[in-house]
């Protein structure tokens, strides 16, 4: 019993950090286009990150790309600006996706 709660609060831990961004992604609709796993509009997260992988200014970029959009990097489909996400809570989403594996 005891092991059990000790693996259960390890699992929470780890877990309640990415639900919290998960969240925020949901809440900003970041994930109407994006999924963590697999492609739907846009890219998944886990593609995004290992594209970005290994380049110290990834958070950056992927911040500014949240709030200003691009285009061409992905494919003809282009990303639209989001005017409703701040640039904290650009950086908080962009260090998220920078975690998936």
């Amino acid at each position: 019993m005891k092991r059990t709660l000790i693996t259960l609060a390890m699992t929470l831990s780890v877990a309640a950090p990415a639900m919290a961004d998960l969240a925020l992604a949901t809440s900003k609709n970041c994930m109407a286009c994006h999924a963590v796993d697999k492609k739907l509009v846009g890219p998944s997260y886990k593609d995004v990150a290992a594209k970005y992988a290994g380049q110290k200014d990834a958070v950056d970029k992927l911040a500014a790309k949240i709030i200003k959009g691009g285009a061409g990097v992905w494919g003809p489909v282009p990303m639209p600006a989001n005017a409703q996400v701040n640039d904290a809570d650009a950086k908080k989403l962009a260090a998220w996706v920078m975690t998936i594996k």
